[in-house]
């Protein structure tokens, strides 16, 4: 069969491989200048620069730490992000080290005291939290919401923390250790080398076409008419021409900047929690590989999360009640599509995945493709 894959992102790099693996023509068609969608990384300076923000490969399963192995060999990196809350600095995710910079606590008993002592100074009464703001005053209190959540969870989605549902914030990570890593998964790291390779070793086949800026809406029926099957990995309401009305994503833009100094923060990731800055993090990339790169020079990373409109890069999609609503409506025209075109990532399922999701959603769909 001759597939179309449109987007060169981990879910159609690892369906093109997978396709060719099994001897099927594959063409992709990627309207940026380069592959690999959001994970790409650039090298400048002998620094890995994560060009569309912090990726931090992390998982629990084991299949897809394997699979992803077959591309790149992957350091020992482990994500521990601090907060920068108006120049004090606190420990993420929020743990023994947090508790003890904000209230001087040294034992757990201490920690989870003074967390009972501020949840209940909130006294939301018997009440279901309606919106972020009371959901995440009865889980941590006054202290931690306002330092560590309020200020970030705004500049994230634009809307005042009273305005966002409560269902954002379903729990927040409260750990009772020293322990400052982020994530739980078992396995993490980062691909030694970059992102990149993984995706050009994936597209590397006879069997597959790349063709770089180019864009499937310029020919969509043409695409549709030539190829077997269409791999869609766009936005889902685009490529019914929003005849539902739009869904909802977030945006965002980076600023980057070559600096003439060999460390600029001491950590790969610092979240701004308060609410006057603009940005929500900077990216220090030489640390996501323990300072390899030119020792006199450093690549910073400003993030700032924006309103998606047409023509914007989406990032994340708004998954409240009201998108989900309206995806679903779109994912019944999709099944009426099935036969001709698949649709998959994150922009295509409207649903926020992260790296090893992406790469499970594609082995999935390729199993039920190929049923084997």
């Amino acid at each position: 069969m001759n597939y179309l894959v449109v987007g060169s992102g981990l879910f159609g790099a690892t369906f093109a491989y997978e396709a060719a693996k099994r001897g099927h023509h594959v063409t992709v068609i990627e309207k940026r200048d380069h592959v690999a969608g959001n994970i790409y990384t650039k090298e400048v300076d002998g620094i890995q620069v994560h060009e569309y923000g912090a990726h931090i490969f992390h998982t629990s399963n084991k299949p897809v730490w394997d699979y992803v192995h077959q591309f790149a060999d992957f350091n020992r990196y482990t994500n521990t992000p601090i907060a920068n809350y108006n120049g004090e600095i606190y420990n993420m995710p929020f743990n023994m080290n947090t508790f003890n910079k904000l209230w001087g606590v040294v034992t757990p008993e201490e920690a989870k005291a003074k967390i009972e002592e501020q949840k209940a100074s909130v006294n939301l009464g018997d009440k279901e939290p309606q919106n972020v703001e009371e959901q995440a005053l009865s889980l941590v209190g006054p202290d931690v919401y306002n330092k560590l959540v309020k200020g970030y969870t705004e500049k994230q989605w634009g809307r005042k923390a009273t305005e966002l549902p409560a269902f954002i914030i379903r729990r927040l990570p409260v750990r009772f250790t020293y322990n400052n890593n982020y994530f739980n998964d078992p396995y993490q790291g980062i691909p030694m080398g970059g992102y990149t390779q993984i995706v050009e070793k994936m597209l590397d086949s006879d069997l597959i076409d790349v063709q770089l800026n180019t864009d499937f809406f310029d020919h969509k029926e043409t695409y549709l008419k030539d190829y077997d099957k269409v791999v869609f990995t766009g936005m889902i309401d685009q490529f019914f021409d929003y005849q539902l009305g739009e869904l909802e994503y977030r945006s965002l833009h980076f600023e980057t900047e070559e600096m003439d100094v060999d460390n600029y923060q001491g950590n790969a990731v610092v979240n701004y929690t308060d609410a006057e800055t603009p940005y929500t993090r900077v990216i220090e990339h030489k640390h996501f590989e323990f300072g390899k790169g030119d020792k006199n020079k450093t690549i910073v990373t400003r993030e700032y999360p924006k309103d998606w409109h047409r023509g914007d890069e989406p990032y994340y999609p708004v998954n409240n009640q009201e998108n989900n609503g309206l995806y679903a409506q779109y994912k019944e025209l999709a099944e009426k599509q099935a036969e001709n075109v698949i649709f998959g990532g994150r922009l295509g399922q409207y649903k926020y995945y992260n790296m090893d999701q992406v790469i499970a959603a594609a082995l999935e769909t390729v199993t039920t493709e190929f049923k084997n």
